[in-house]
């Protein structure tokens, strides 16, 4: 007789499995959440920086207008 084919073996199985599975679920899902986390810091770093404001003179010190 085959025990490892009855359906009690084999629930008892994959439940035995289940705390594996789900730990390494969840070490695959905070890489991925560090490699986004690394890409948005690089996306940021990558934006220009604001332009610099004219503190003197008749021209920007008024009116701050840029595209």
């Amino acid at each position: 007789m085959n025990i490892a084919s009855t359906p009690a073996i084999q629930s008892a199985t994959s439940a035995a499995s289940a705390p594996a599975s789900d730990a390494v679920n969840i070490l695959v899902l905070k890489k991925a959440l560090n490699t986004q986390a690394a890409a948005a810091a690089t996306l940021i770093q990558a934006l220009p920086q604001t332009p610099v404001l004219a503190t003197a003179g008749a021209v920007g010190t008024r009116v701050n207008t840029f595209a």
